[in-house]
């Protein structure tokens, strides 16, 4: 009957181990969800709301879509935001400026061009503060904006709109994984 006793007493202390340890799981399962212990760092994809003003202008917001998301590290977001989110946990808000050098990037004046009228697709009237689409060599999209429009050729900002400006972020971080 004593060694029953002790099997018995095993089993239950086995049993109550099994239910602490799906507890503490849980629980620590919980916290990573409400804020807890992960925190945002390369490789890991995070799930960000965010507000970008420039010079008091609110130019792009997650507040009427969705949180962006991107892999720290990955270089789809600009250095200046990668860096000030790292070591940020669910749930916490945060407000920072990135400098025109790790946002993108100083206007290059030779960025500036004098483009033929003939080479702007047909039907388009060019006119002074004009955005258009353009492809580069690589193939990507970029907005190029018309910034005078001569006789014979218009002056072209090849610029990122955003070059040489002063970046405003208020940014929450939403998910972790």
């Amino acid at each position: 009957m004593k060694k029953r006793k002790v099997q018995w007493c095993a089993a239950l202390l086995m049993v109550m181990a099994g239910l602490w340890l799906f507890a503490t799981t849980s629980e620590a399962a919980g916290a990573v969800k409400k804020g807890g212990t992960l925190t945002v760092s390369e490789g890991k994809t995070v799930k960000v709301n965010y507000t970008l003003t420039v010079d008091g202008k609110v130019i792009e917001s997650s507040n009427k879509s969705q949180p962006i998301q991107f892999t720290p590290g990955s270089r789809q977001m600009i250095p200046g935001f990668e860096k000030a989110v790292m070591g940020m946990k669910v749930g916490e808000k945060k407000s920072f400026k990135v400098k025109p050098e790790e946002g993108y990037g100083k206007e290059d004046p030779r960025a500036i061009q004098n483009v033929a009228i003939n080479k702007l697709p047909a039907g388009i009237t060019p006119k002074a503060g004009m955005s258009l689409q353009a492809r580069d060599k690589n193939g990507q999209t970029r907005i190029v904006k018309i910034m005078e429009v001569r006789k014979d050729v218009v002056v072209m900002n090849f610029n990122h709109p955003l070059a040489g400006k002063t970046l405003n972020f208020d940014v929450q971080i939403v998910e972790i994984k």
